[in-house]
């Protein structure tokens, strides 16, 4: 009973529980493969990103450095014309405004690039998937 026959079409017959166990242990198989590429693709993606991230956190100290500086500035030379409690709320002011702009066109951005996936291992798994299918209806037959 579970032994295999050559059919008219040149391909074996497989009994339906040899092929269900085939089939179980290769998706099985495919998944953990899967999972390692996408570990690998998001590890790359990793490397690749840590040194530009270090620099963007050099470059914010700068900036923040200089922006206080130029804000010291900007209080200073309204300070010639009114007073400086005066000039340095609309420094405030301007600089709260700016920063609310920034923070929802920053929050549009981030929710129009989505979650990081690696989308590589995703188009293949839906492959394998396909190719799953496909071996499964063909063992049916």
């Amino acid at each position: 009973m579970g032994s295999r026959t050559e059919s008219t079409s040149g391909r074996r017959d497989e009994p339906l529980g040899e092929v269900a166990r085939d089939l179980t242990r290769d998706v099985s198989l495919l998944v953990r493969q899967e999972v390692q590429l996408a570990k690998a693709e998001m590890a790359e993606k990793g490397r690749i990103a840590a040194p530009g991230v270090g620099m963007i956190g050099g470059a914010t100290v700068a900036a923040l450095l200089a922006g206080g500086a130029l804000t010291a500035a900007a209080i200073l030379a309204l300070a010639i014309f009114l007073p400086e409690w005066l000039a340095a709320l609309i420094v405030g002011a301007v600089l709260a405004v700016a920063a609310y702009v920034l923070v929802q066109q920053g929050k549009e951005r981030v929710a129009e690039a989505g979650a990081p996936v690696p989308e590589q291992t995703i188009e293949t798994v839906k492959e394998d998937v396909e190719w799953a299918k496909t071996r499964a209806s063909s063992a049916r037959n």
